[in-house]
């Protein structure tokens, strides 16, 4: 065998030489620079550079898509955690709302969730100052429901039964149920949902509701039976039409009704909307109903007492024995009824004996506090910090029932105006009831002294109000603060009534006083001569005439000053809070 390196040598000896015919020259070298049609490089496209002018490059890149997903992903995140915050904060407000109205409107906390929301917003509605105008279809809507869910047995009204002899008439039916098995805060919260619900209905009674599920006024109507129908707002819909058009609402006869058969209320609540009903069947010009309402309402304040007054003529005779003030205030009611209807002679003799009542009533005891009472603590300190949080955390307690009225009143700031109320009808009744002029002085007089007494009444109150105007939220103070407000608002219906009638009284005698004045003049001008001027120039006569053009510009001088306590203005605020003001 051949070693390798000589099988190698034989292996390049054997190997064919080139052909001598293949010129030197034509022998590609990749090593040397040689002439090519193209000298660029190959236009490979996966080889090839983008640039500016190229158009054909990929928008959708991998790092593009991971840009915008995470974009997408982050605005998802932000939207969900505004929508959590926005959330919570409509949360939060909405439970300090109904926190606030659960302690301005209180309601039982035996009824369920959905009771006592719809009572405390129908409740809500009459004060809310943001409305133009109360709407009462609203507030019967609410108390429509919440009578349904009382009065339903698997809802809020466990343990009802109706009554037999349930309250019927031309106007419709309606079932009254015996109630004396729920507890007081129960049966309170139904009657005052009762009277809430006919109080709606006396606002609605001349409304209609048409196939659109619309409330409007029963002069709008198109139909034979109100051939000049009264235009309706702008921008409201059309005009119903009577074949579409029934009741809006229920009677107000009916619900009264109910409130008188439904066994569980107490005398108190029924005097009330007895009283109530009487004035509604006055206001419908309906007089012998109403005084049979009144007498009735007079039965259900005697029932456990004797009459102090004459069966004939309602005069209060025996006054040695305070008169309670279920009495008194009925009484009165009927005195009014009586004079509104004409009955002048009988009504005047009841409004005063009911004022010589009122004025023998006993003064309020004062306020003893105990020696150790310390000041109630400040908002900002600790302890106010903790009451006022408690005020979130704790429910608010049903607050007592009041008085029955079985008592007699004292003589506080709101039975004064009452007194005052009782001059205002005196004087009114007299200045109307004759044209002399002595008569129509006295009833002026007896104006006069309402004012003055309903203008002092105020200012104490506010002057007592300031001095006692603190932080604590104890349930004492919290029911004085209602007896105050109830007294203010007694005293400013007082006060307004009577410088209008004042304002009416003065310019009718200056009107007559002026066609007077011009009388006297033309005769004066025709019948006078040279004699006329011996017996003066009658300037003490013509200032004696001018008495009730002066005291005109004096009740508007008292009606400016008058403002002052009518107008609730709250002082300036104190403290940081101030500065974000206005």
């Amino acid at each position: 065998m051949l070693p390798p390196r000589t099988i190698l040598r034989r292996l390049l000896i054997l190997r064919p030489s080139k052909s001598p015919s293949i010129s030197r020259s034509s022998t590609r070298l990749f090593t040397r620079h040689t002439n090519f049609t193209c000298r660029g490089r190959p236009q490979i496209p996966f080889l090839s550079v983008p640039l500016a002018r190229n158009h054909q490059f990929r928008y959708l890149t991998t790092e593009r898509k991971r840009w915008l997903a995470s974009e997408v992903y982050r605005g998802l995140q932000y939207t969900i955690y505004l929508w959590l915050i926005g959330g919570s904060f409509v949360i939060v407000y909405w439970t300090v709302q109904q926190d606030w109205l659960e302690t301005k409107y209180p309601t039982p906390d035996e009824w369920s969730f959905q009771t006592r929301l719809r009572f405390r917003l129908a409740r809500w509605v009459p004060d809310r100052v943001e409305l133009p105008e109360t709407n009462w279809v609203t507030i019967g809507n609410y108390t429509k429901n919440v009578l349904e869910r009382l009065e339903d047995t698997t809802i809020d009204g466990k343990g009802l039964v109706p009554v037999m002899d349930g309250t019927a008439d031309e106007s419709g039916t309606t079932t009254a149920y015996d109630i004396t098995a729920k507890s007081e805060p129960w049966r309170r919260g139904y009657y005052e949902a009762l009277m809430l619900h006919a109080k709606a209905a006396e606002n609605l009674d001349d409304q209609v509701v048409d196939s659109r599920h619309l409330v409007f006024p029963a002069d709008q109507v198109i139909g034979p039976s109100n051939p000049n129908p009264k235009p309706i707002r702008h921008g409201s819909p059309s005009a119903p039409h009577e074949k579409d058009c029934k009741p809006a609402f229920e009677k107000p006869d009916l619900i009264y009704k109910k409130i008188l058969a439904t066994k569980g209320f107490t005398f108190k609540q029924k005097l009330d909307a007895a009283l109530e009903y009487a004035s509604y069947l006055d206001f419908k010009g309906l007089p012998e109903l109403a005084s049979a309402m009144y007498d009735k309402a007079l039965a259900i304040t005697m029932e456990s007492s004797s009459r102090p007054y004459d069966i004939k003529s309602y005069v209060l005779q025996d006054i040695t024995h305070h008169p309670s003030a279920n009495l008194l205030n009925t009484l009165t009611a009927l005195a009014t009824h009586k004079a509104r209807n004409g009955d002048i002679v009988t009504a005047l003799p009841i409004l005063i004996s009911i004022l010589r009542a009122r004025r023998s009533l006993p003064l309020p005891q004062p306020d003893k506090k105990p020696s150790g009472e310390q000041k109630p603590p400040s908002r900002f300190s600790l302890t106010g910090m903790i009451s006022f949080v408690r005020r979130f955390v704790y429910t608010p307690v049903y607050p007592p029932p009041p008085p029955d009225g079985s008592a007699p009143p004292v003589r506080d700031a709101k039975e004064l105006c009452e007194e005052a109320g009782l001059n205002l009808y005196i004087g009114e009744i007299i200045y109307a009831s004759s044209s002399k002029a002595g008569s129509r002085e006295d009833g002026l007089a007896w104006t006069r002294e309402a004012i003055d007494l309903a203008e002092e009444q105020l200012h104490r109150l506010n002057n007592n109000n300031n001095d006692d105007d603190d932080d604590s939220a104890t349930s004492q103070n919290a029911k004085s603060k209602e007896a105050v407000a109830e007294a203010k608002k007694t005293c400013k219906e007082c006060l307004s009534s009577g410088l209008e009638n004042w304002r009416t009284m003065v310019a009718t005698l200056a009107r007559e006083e002026r066609e007077r004045e011009a009388l006297e003049q033309t005769k004066g001008a025709s019948g006078g001569g040279w004699l006329a001027g011996l017996w003066g120039d009658g300037s003490v006569e013509h200032a004696m005439r001018g008495r009730w053009a002066a005291e005109e510009s004096v009740v508007k001088e008292r009606t400016k000053r008058a403002m002052e306590v009518l107008e609730d203005v709250e002082p300036p605020k104190a403290g940081f809070l101030s500065m974000f003001t206005a």
